[in-house]
C-alpha cells in the first residue's frame, strides 16, 4: 500500500510503499476513502523538515540542551549516531481520516466490517487504528465532509474549555481551517463570533457564515475595534487558533477581553505573557490539548479503557461523534472549505506547495488495495541468502535501527525480514540495511523455512509469547531483556526451548564488553568477590509504558538485569538469594529508584543501585570489584581503572559489548552451537530480577530456585 511520510532529514515528502498494517487487539483496520491535508500543522511539519541543521536546532533548544548532556556521558559520536538516526526516521503524516472498516481485532463489538468510520489516521491507503480514535459516520454525510471531523474536534475541544454561554461574545483570532470551523460551531451554540486574520479571501469566507470577520492589517487596531463592537466591555472569550512565534496575540487577546474572560489557546503562539495583562482584569489562561479528554493517555487510547460518560461526558471519541452529528443536522458546513480533491498519486500538488494549498485539500484514494498484503519486498534490495542461517527481525524501534541492525550487518548476519507493528518504520530501516522484506506480520517470518533464527526487539510484555511462538516453529532466539515479566511466562519458555531443541540468547551484552572482559581476567579464580553496581538511568515520564507492569514490567525488570547478568558473569557464579529496598515510604512494583542485595553460591555478594534521581552529567553506570587489596572500576564503559594490580587499566571509546554479543551470537546460529550465554544462566538473571521485585512487595529475601 501507498503512504505519505516526511523525510526530516532532507525535508523531502514522499509516498511510500509500505506492507498493510496487521490488525490486533482492540484496533480497527480501515481502507482509507478520503484524508484531510491540514495547511497549518502540516506546513509546519514540512517547514520543519525542509530546514537546514541551524534552523532545526534554532527551533527545539530543549532537544539541543539534551545532545550537550548526552556527549558528557556517552561521547560524541555515539551522541550524533543517536541524533542522525532519530532525524533519519521519516514521519508520517496526516491525522483526519475518513474510510470503511475492513477488519476489526478481538475485544470489538460495536463496529463491523463495511461499516463508514473517521479516525485520526494518517495519509495511508489502509490504517490500523485503536477503537477509541474511531466513529462511525451517520448516514448524510460524505467521506469529504466527514475527513473533516478530527480537525473539527480540535476546534471543539478548544469550545469547551471555554465553556460559552448563549449570546456571549467569543473572538476567533485565526481564521484558518480550525478557526473557520470553531467560528461555525460557536455560532451553532448561540454565540456572538467576531473573527482575526490576515487574508482577505478567509475573512470573506467567514462572513459568509455570520462570522463579524476583521482583517487585521498596517494600521488597524484589533484591540480597538473589538472593544467598540463590544460598547467597551470586551470579549467574555477568546480562542486563539492562529500559529505564530510571535508573543503578540496573547497579549492582544488579553487587551480585548472583559473582566474576567477566559482565553484558551488552540494552535501555537510565543508564551511569554504580561501579568499586567491579565491580573487587572482576573483572566483564566488554558491550552487546549487536541481532540479532548483520553489524548495521550495509554490506558484510553491504546487499551481501550473509555472514561465513565456521567463523570467526563465528551472525551475525543465522543467529541467525533458530536462533529458528525453536527455535519449531519447541518450545522456544521464543511464543503465550502474545500480547496481541491487531489488524487493520492498526486500528492505532490499539495505537499510541493503548501502556501497554496488553500483551505484545506482532500486526498482521495481510488486505487484497489490488497489488505493481505502484510509483506512487501523492498525496490533494489538484491541481497543474496543462502542456507537457513538467514535471520528475521521483530520491532524496527530505537535500539532496533541504532544498535542490533548495524551490529548484525558488522556480523555479517544474513537478514531477510524486518517486522514492524505500522509498516513505515519497518519498511524504512529495511531500505537503510538493504534487507529484502519489510512486514507487519512476523507470523510470515516464522512461516519461512528459510529463516533459522529470530531476532526479537519488541515491548516488553511480547517477548516471552513471541520467543515461544519462534521456538515452535523451529526457529533459534535472540530476545533482547527481559525474557519474560512473570514466571508462569518464564517457565512456558523454558519449556518450549527444551521441546523445541533450539536455543535462546537474550540481550544481555554488558559481559561482553572489552572492560567487563577485562575486569573478569583481573579476579579470575580470585573466590568470593563483593562488587557494586550504579545504574543513573535517569527519569522518564509516568506515563512511560515501562512504568506499565503489564506492558513494560518496570524499569528494575526491564534493566537492572544487565547488572545481574554482569556480576554473574564476573563472579562465575549463580544468585542464590535476593532482596530490593525502594525509595520514599511509599514504595511500588514499578519503581525506578531502588537497591537490591545479591548472594551468589560461591559467596560472592552484590549490591545494586538503580536510581533516576542523579544528575544527567554524571556516567550512567559504574562497576566497582573489590577482593583481596584488589579494586577494579568500570566507569560507563568507557574506562576501567585498576588498583593494587600490575597495570592501571585502559580507556576506549564506550563499549557495552553489543557488537561482539552480536558476532558471537550470529557465529553460533550459523555453526549451529550452543547460544553464547549458558540458558542456565539466562534463566537464573532473569529469576533473580523477578525475586528482586517480589522481595519489595514481601519486604523478606527471596531465594531463587
Amino acid at each position: 500500500m501507498k503512504q505519505i511520510a516526511q523525510d526530516l532529514k532532507s525535508g523531502e515528502t514522499l509516498l511510500e510503499e509500505v506492507p498493510v498494517p496487521a490488525v490486533k487487539q482492540g484496533y480497527i483496520l480501515i481502507k482509507t476513502h478520503r484524508s484531510l491535508v491540514s495547511a497549518g500543522t502540516e506546513r509546519m511539519l514540512v517547514q520543519f523538515g525542509k530546514a537546514n541543521w541551524f534552523e532545526k536546532a534554532r527551533q527545539q533548544p530543549e532537544k539541543v540542551k539534551q545532545v550537550i548532556e548526552k556527549i558528557k556521558t556517552d561521547g560524541l559520536k555515539p551522541t550524533l549516531d543517536a541524533v542522525f538516526r532519530k532525524l533519519g526516521e521519516p514521519l508520517p503524516l496526516g491525522y483526519s481520516n475518513a474510510g470503511e472498516v475492513i477488519a476489526v481485532g478481538s475485544g470489538i463489538f460495536d463496529v463491523k466490517p463495511g461499516d463508514r468510520v473517521v479516525s485520526n489516521g494518517h495519509h495511508a491507503e489502509v490504517v490500523c487504528v485503536p477503537a477509541n480514535l474511531v466513529a462511525k459516520i451517520p448516514d448524510g454525510v460524505s467521506y469529504d465532509e466527514a475527513s473533516f471531523t478530527v480537525i473539527g474536534a480540535i476546534g471543539l475541544q478548544g469550545i469547551r474549555l471555554v465553556n460559552p454561554s448563549f449570546g456571549e461574545t467569543v473572538v476567533v483570532m485565526g481564521l484558518g481551517l480550525i478557526g473557520l470551523l470553531t467560528a461555525q460551531l460557536l455560532k451553532a451554540n448561540g454565540c456572538r463570533v467576531i473573527g482575526t486574520d490576515v487574508d482577505p479571501s478567509k475573512i470573506m469566507l467567514a462572513q459568509t457564515f455570520g462570522v463579524e470577520a476583521l482583517r487585521v492589517e498596517a494600521g488597524v487596531d484589533a484591540v480597538a475595534v473589538v472593544m467598540s463592537l463590544t460598547g467597551q466591555v470586551g470579549a467574555d472569550a477568546v480562542i486563539i487558533t492562529a500559529s505564530t512565534t510571535s508573543n503578540e496575540l496573547v497579549t492582544q487577546a488579553a487587551q480585548m477581553s472583559r473582566k474576567r474572560g477566559r482565553i484558551v489557546l488552540v494552535g501555537v503562539t510565543g508564551l511569554q505573557l504580561q501579568r499586567a495583562d491579565f491580573y487587572e482584569k482576573e483572566l483564566s489562561f488554558q491550552v487546549s490539548c487536541s481532540y479532548g479528554p483520553g489524548r495521550y493517555d495509554e490506558n484510553y487510547e491504546l487499551k481501550g479503557n473509555d472514561y465513565p460518560l456521567a463523570f467526563v461526558r465528551w472525551t475525543e471519541q465522543r467529541n467525533f461523534e458530536a462533529i458528525l452529528a453536527a455535519m449531519a443536522n447541518g450545522s456544521l458546513q464543511v464543503k465550502p472549505l474545500i480547496s481541491g480533491l487531489i488524487n493520492l498519486s498526486e500528492f505532490d500538488k499539495v505537499y510541493g506547495n503548501m502556501a497554496g494549498a488553500g483551505i484545506a485539500s482532500i486526498l482521495v484514494y481510488s486505487g484497489a488495495v490488497d489488505a493481505h498484503q502484510t509483506t512487501v519486498r523492498i525496490a533494489g534490495s538484491n541481497a543474496k541468502m543462502v542456507g537457513s542461517a538467514q535471520l528475521g527481525i521483530v520491532g524496527a524501534g530505537n535500539f532496533a535501527g541504532g544498535t542490533i541492525l548495524p551490529m548484525l550487518k558488522k556480523a555479517q548476519a544474513q537478514i531477510k525480514y524486518l517486522a514492524s507493528a505500522n509498516g513505515l518504520s519497518g519498511t524504512t530501516l529495511a531500505k537503510k540495511f538493504a534487507i529484502p522484506f519489510s512486514t507487519t506480520s512476523y507470523a510470515d517470518i516464522l512461516a519461512d523455512p528459510e529463516v533459522g533464527a529470530v531476532v526479537i526487539a519488541t515491548r516488553h510484555h511480547l517477548h516471552a509469547r513471541q520467543t515461544i511462538e519462534a521456538l515452535r516453529a523451529g526457529k533459534h532466539v535472540f530476545v533482547e531483556k527481559p525474557l519474560a515479566l512473570n514466571i508462569t511466562d518464564l517457565n512456558a519458555v523454558e519449556a518450549a526451548m527444551e521441546e523445541s531443541g533450539k536455543t535462546v540468547m537474550v540481550g544481555f551484552n554488558r559481559r561482553f564488553s572489552p572492560f567487563a572482559v577485562a575486569a573478569k581476567k583481573y579476579c579470575s579464580g580470585a573466590g568470593a568477590l563483593t562488587m557494586t553496581a550504579t545504574m543513573n538511568a535517569g527519569a522518564i515520564p509516568a506515563s512511560h509504558w515501562v512504568h506499565d507492569m503489564q506492558v513494560g514490567g518496570g524499569r528494575i525488570v526491564g534493566e537492572a538485569c544487565h547488572l545481574i547478568d554482569l556480576m554473574a558473569y564476573l563472579c562465575g557464579s549463580t544468585v542464590t538469594h535476593v532482596v530490593m529496598n525502594a525509595l520514599g515510604p511509599n514504595t511500588t512494583e514499578n519503581t525506578d529508584n531502588a537497591s537490591i542485595l545479591l548472594r551468589f553460591a560461591n559467596g560472592s555478594q552484590g549490591i545494586i543501585n538503580y536510581v533516576s534521581t542523579g544528575s544527567k552529567a554524571y556516567a550512567k553506570e559504574r562497576v566497582e570489584i573489590f577482593w583481596q587489596q584488589k579494586t577494579i572500576i568500570i566507569d560507563n564503559f568507557r574506562k576501567l581503572s585498576a588498583f593494587g594490580l600490575p597495570s592501571s587499566g585502559f580507556s576506549k571509546a564506550q563499549d557495552k559489548g553489543h557488537e561482539a554479543q552480536f558476532s558471537a551470537w550470529v557465529k553460533a546460529v550459523q555453526q549451529q552451537s550452543e547460544a553464547p550465554i549458558a540458558f542456565a544462566s539466562i534463566l537464573n538473571t532473569s529469576k533473580a530480577v523477578l525475586a528482586a521485585v517480589e522481595s519489595l512487595t514481601l519486604g523478606t529475601w527471596i531465594r531463587v530456585d
